[in-house]
């Protein structure tokens, strides 16, 4: 496809593992036939069948033997773009890969029709032997949001559909679930992987509290693609537009979780949604085992975006409060991501991407000058005079709110 290589994925087809041992290669794992070439370090698996052992999906039985071919081990892989193979007796010299070198002596293996797709942008399963790990519907999802001209191939969206209906993405692991969909956020078009999970019904399944939010109305002069699902796809694209950080992309793909819940007869308004999606995204975060890090950005992005962008309207002792309930002046950077991920939030609706928000400038601004404020200073005099505790807490709100009033 022309793209850089990131990584090379290495399969000995022939051996055993003794043979491996002999030449110096460590073996890796115990469950595995994987071993580290004794210079690179690189992992060298042997070609291998695997079959699900059991319903739980948390382990496979492995064959690896002399006998399993190429052929066999290409089989047991997900999509057809990714079996395809080049035969490594012309890919290197000096343990260097060279692309020319195999593409100019045809060495390519690909006995299940990955090039073709790869030209006619399909992803498309390998064989039936994609069901036994349903955490290969969440990786055919995020190369939807890689490659964004490529289609799911019917006859995958068939099987797809089945898997779930079947309960296959019942029993995925928390922790698989969470690296896939951290993947798929930080891809070029983070809505493909949702729409492809929402299309097969495994979104449901997996996050329904993000599923519930298409076809919740919101108010159309505020958002005027109405549908809160529309919208934060429109909200993760534009952070991933910015290049923005996982836990800026994790918190706006949570901030509005509370509309899902919204009563009917309050409908299309959202009154006290903050506060919703901050308890849902608590359970989402738990269940899926949320990184800390995204998860407590993603908390004070659901609960004070609002505030955020309301903010040009703010007294200074307002401001002040909002910069203290989103802890800036212990963790400016956070802040900056706070910023950032209510930008998206702005930016993501229909006609509005290219809008200025001028909201993070002014607060960018305002804690700058609350920083300026000599609190080591304050403390010291308030203590020199008998005043501790509290008190001098509120001397130093005060001394900011003065700074943010008076720049």
């Amino acid at each position: 496809m022309g793209l850089p290589v990131q990584d090379r994925d290495w399969v000995v087809v022939g051996a055993t593992p003794q043979t491996l041992i002999d030449q110096g290669y460590l073996p890796v794992g115990r469950d595995f036939p994987v071993f580290l070439h004794p210079q690179t370090k690189e992992e060298y698996a042997l070609a291998r069948t695997e079959r699900k052992t059991a319903p739980g999906y948390t382990g496979f039985a492995v064959h690896a033997s002399p006998e399993v071919t190429l052929e066999d081990d290409l089989a047991r892989r997900d999509l057809t773009i990714n079996s395809i193979a080049a035969c490594a007796r012309l890919a290197c010299g000096n343990g260097i890969f060279d692309p020319q070198t195999w593409q100019a002596h045809g060495a390519l293996i690909d006995p299940y029709g990955g090039q073709a797709d790869i030209a006619a942008k399909v992803l498309r399963h390998v064989t039936p032997a994609f069901r036994e790990d349903p955490v290969r519907i969440l990786r055919l999802a995020r190369f939807a949001a890689r490659f964004t001209d490529f289609t799911v191939a019917p006859e995958t969206q068939a099987l797809m559909c089945d898997m779930v209906a079947h309960g296959e993405v019942d029993h995925l692991v928390a922790e698989r679930v969470w690296q896939e969909l951290a993947r798929g956020l930080m891809e070029a078009q983070p809505s493909r992987m949702f729409a492809v999970l929402r299309d097969c019904g495994a979104l449901a399944r997996l996050v329904p509290e993000l599923d519930r939010l298409w076809g919740v109305p919101q108010r159309a002069d505020y958002h005027p693609e109405v549908d809160t699902g529309v919208h934060v796809m429109l909200v993760i694209d534009m952070a991933a537009r910015l290049n923005s950080s996982l836990p800026v992309r994790f918190a706006a793909l949570t901030h509005d979780l509370g509309k899902g819940t919204t009563p009917l007869d309050v409908l299309p308004r959202h009154i006290g949604h903050e506060e919703r999606s901050a308890r849902l995204l608590k359970g989402v975060c738990q269940r899926l085992r949320v990184p800390l890090e995204c998860k407590e950005l993603a908390d004070v992005v659901a609960r004070e975006h609002g505030n955020v962008h309301r903010s040009a309207d703010l007294s200074a002792a307002a401001t002040v409060r909002l910069l203290e309930r989103c802890d800036a002046f212990r963790k400016p950077a956070r802040f900056a991501d706070i910023l950032r991920a209510c930008e998206c939030d702005a930016r993501g609706r229909q006609g509005l991407a290219e809008s200025p928000y001028p909201q993070a400038d002014r607060l960018a601004q305002a804690l700058q000058r609350a920083q300026s404020v000599a609190t080591n200073v304050i403390a010291a005099h308030a203590q020199s005079t008998g005043v501790n505790g509290q008190k001098i807490g509120e001397l130093i709100h005060q001394a900011r709110v003065a700074a943010v009033n008076h720049p």
